[in-house]
């Protein structure tokens, strides 16, 4: 039997929210029933990129998409209303995407900590490329340049879904990302702020197999489990 530090990892490379969110909710499922019966319940992180979605919190409001279906038809852009926290946000090629079906329980964390640590991890991969990652309160997330009016920008967003200790969803960091889809929503519900990406920052395409290394690496580090990749 697996330790209850073991997280498997799963690579599923560029893939279609619905069918991405179909998968998560199939692992999601299981670790919870095994849960249930008290059985050894596995921890899961995906890591993806999805085709051009714009994605609403449970709790967000429509009127931050800022186009019509029209639009979203002509721009072959999907959009769907999810099940996790926070308000609206765009993923798209070049963007990262993380899922973390994570049993609280056996990582011995709260959901408070999960988010806290994720983005711990976040703001310590970005480092390595020479930025200062920060948190903004009640605002989720990886922002540069926080506090200062007119500057902050986030280059990671962290929505999650928990439900008795089994988290799902995840967090979104900005690689290589076209940042012009954001300029058609209200990221995350606010009009003040801005996005931006590793390419953006330091004006140039970044390595995303490299930043799945690191991020590996650091999820290992900061939430102290071991992680086995393997093919889906």
């Amino acid at each position: 039997m697996e330790n209850n530090n073991h997280v498997t990892l799963l690579d599923l490379g560029l893939i279609d929210y619905a069918e991405a969110w179909e998968y998560q909710k199939q692992l999601f499922d299981k670790t919870l029933n095994a849960k249930q019966k008290e059985m050894q319940a596995k921890n899961f992180l995906l890591f993806c990129e999805h085709m051009p979605v714009y994605t609403l919190g449970k709790n967000g409001k429509r009127q931050n998409l800022l186009v019509d279906d029209e639009w979203l038809k002509t721009n072959k852009v999907s959009f769907y209303q999810a099940d996790r926290g926070g308000d609206i946000t765009f993923h798209g090629p070049g963007q990262l995407v993380g899922y973390a079906i994570f049993n609280l329980d056996n990582l011995n964390i709260s959901a408070k900590e999960l988010i806290f640590d994720i983005e711990t991890v976040l703001i310590r991969v970005i480092k390595h490329y020479g930025l200062h990652g920060e948190r903004i309160e009640q605002a989720p997330g990886v922002w540069l340049d926080a506090g200062i009016n007119g500057k902050e920008r986030k280059i990671a967003a962290i929505g999650m879904r928990i439900h008795n200790k089994v988290s799902m969803h995840g967090f979104a960091l900005n690689i290589n990302t076209d940042l012009e889809y954001f300029t058609h929503i209200n990221p995350c519900g606010f009009q003040d702020k801005g996005v931006t990406s590793l390419k953006q920052e330091l004006n140039k395409e970044v390595d995303k197999e490299e930043v799945k290394k690191l991020l590996k690496k650091e999820f290992e580090t900061i939430f102290e489990v071991e992680i086995t990749e393997k093919n889906v």
